[in-house]
């Protein structure tokens, strides 16, 4: 396989995908980032793309690896039984306090001082539109986002940012290119987690009438997803096509979804994700 090659510039940015347990190939990319010192200005991250950015610009090789394989075996917390006793598909109590206050402290001193610019992705429940955040300093607030960029709609319950109800950040603006851009960086590397060409349904996703009551715009805009995500892919694969950006991405279709408990998969789509990288050299302005 022919080596792809990035220069990295103060106008270039490190954009990641969401997809729940598919993020396992961002964090095989990221793990292999951090063992060569590879660090980008700017990094924006969606969902999943969000908690694996927030290990990687605290520089915390293998926490998130550990908390998809390894924390996954121990405690299972994905399934049913989590949606029926908690009301969430996910145990957000491990996953965003137990995990990164005791089990594998998060470093929020090497984060607040990291000179790099770190965005997550959130969609506001009452105007429908995706929110953009930047938090270094305050812990409590950088959980908040998080979750909230995390909290996939129906199966997960409705977050709080700033005392604003929120959701995943993947219903609105699942590959943030054009906000990276919006933001002066025009020198892109995106990690996608779904291989070329793939596109969603053309359908609208259907909301039952009892979610989101209070909420029209979030359910035009969950209505909308499929929509909005297969004009992100083109739009990326037009601009990969005309060399204006770099795709790092699965090279088969993905057999890990985005709430797989197989260890199996997700070590192979881990160390994909990691083979991959290491095919990029890099060069530093």
């Amino acid at each position: 396989m022919e080596k792809k090659k990035f220069k990295i510039t103060e106008k270039s940015g490190l954009i990641l995908e969401g997809g729940g347990m598919r993020g396992i190939f961002t964090i095989g990319v990221l793990d292999n980032f951090m063992d060569r010192g590879i660090r980008f200005p700017y990094v924006i991250g969606v969902s999943a793309g969000a908690c694996n950015g927030l290990s990687y610009m605290s520089n915390q090789r293998g926490r998130a690896k550990y908390a998809d394989i390894d924390l996954l075996k121990e405690y299972k917390y994905i399934g049913l039984k989590h949606l029926i006793t908690k009301g969430n598909i996910m145990d957000f109590d491990l996953l965003f306090h137990k995990f990164p206050e005791e089990i594998s402290p998060y470093d929020y001193d090497k984060l607040a001082s990291s000179p790099e610019h770190f965005e997550m992705v959130t969609t506001s429940c009452k105007t429908g539109k995706a929110c953009y955040f930047e938090e270094k300093t305050n812990p409590k607030r950088v959980i908040e986002i998080v979750k909230a960029s995390s909290s996939l709609p129906f199966v997960c319950p409705i977050a709080y940012v700033d005392g604003e109800p929120m959701l995943d950040g993947g219903i609105t603006d699942s590959i943030p290119i054009e906000r990276a851009m919006s933001q002066g960086y025009d020198n892109n590397l995106v990690i996608l987690t779904r291989n070329y060409g793939y596109r969603k349904p053309q359908k609208a996703t259907k909301v039952p009438f009892f979610f989101y009551r209070k909420y029209h715009n979030v359910k035009d805009a969950i209505r909308g997803r499929n929509a909005m995500y297969n004009a992100q892919m083109e739009l990326v694969e037009t601009m990969e096509r005309e060399g204006r950006v770099e795709v790092l991405r699965p090279v088969k279709p993905v057999e890990v979804g985005r709430i797989e408990r197989d260890v199996n998969k997700l070590l192979a789509l881990y160390q994909e994700g990691y083979d991959l990288a290491a095919q990029i050299e890099f060069e530093m302005e």
